[in-house]
């Protein structure tokens, strides 16, 4: 959004935008946006009953809705050429604690598509995060997602605070977890080509009436 009071008044125009027009479709479930931690960016999440849902408001009604979002707030750019469909929760875990505030999205890729391998390192990771010796105060649990191209995880992860979230990637090691022989496998995965993360605190939520 290229400024902390352009990504506001973003937040402001879709909510504006949505809560003025009908909900959009049927097989919408919520539609929500994340601020980003960067003070610039913003995460959108849609939840869809399938993709097909997805794909005809895609087709017909998401496009009205983006122009006046950009009428409001000129010139904001996308990440990404378009969604990145995922599937609905694959797998959850909990190293303990309670009450969200910090919401933290971690992406990897593999090079090529391969589901089996996707699901393979969810529960490496999910076992990994049971069986950690130490657990670092402030994790309340981590949701996965896989994505349907077959090349990408998403790691939804609650935190109770962003300070708790960056003492744990400050403490000894590669990331959250200890050295342990769980955490290096999965950190040194066959096939894992990048990981990317990024803060967010919830913005916006809408949900049909």
């Amino acid at each position: 959004m290229g400024t902390p009071s352009r990504q506001r008044q973003t937040v402001e125009a879709v909510a504006e935008t949505w809560e003025r027009r009908p909900w959009p479709a049927d097989g919408l479930l919520g539609y929500y946006v994340y601020t980003g931690h960067d003070s610039f960016t913003l995460l959108p999440h849609s939840r869809w009953v399938d993709e097909q849902a997805d794909a005809a408001y895609v087709a017909t009604r998401r496009q009205e809705r983006v122009d006046e979002v950009d009428t409001a707030v000129p010139g904001y750019r996308t990440a990404v050429a378009g969604p990145v469909p995922v599937l609905p929760q694959s797998r959850s875990g909990r190293p303990g604690g309670a009450g969200a505030r910090l919401h933290r999205d971690r992406g990897c890729g593999v090079r090529r598509p391969r589901p089996e391998r996707q699901r393979a390192w969810v529960d490496a990771v999910v076992e990994a995060l049971e069986g950690e010796p130490n657990p670092h105060p402030g994790g309340i649990c981590a949701h996965f997602h896989l994505g349907t191209d077959g090349t990408r995880v998403l790691n939804y992860a609650e935190w109770e605070s962003a300070q708790a979230h960056l003492e744990a990637l400050a403490a000894p090691g590669d990331g959250i977890g200890s050295g342990t022989a769980r955490w290096e496998r999965v950190q040194t995965w066959p096939g894992l080509k990048s990981s990317t993360v990024g803060r967010y605190d919830h913005g916006l939520g809408l949900l049909p009436d």
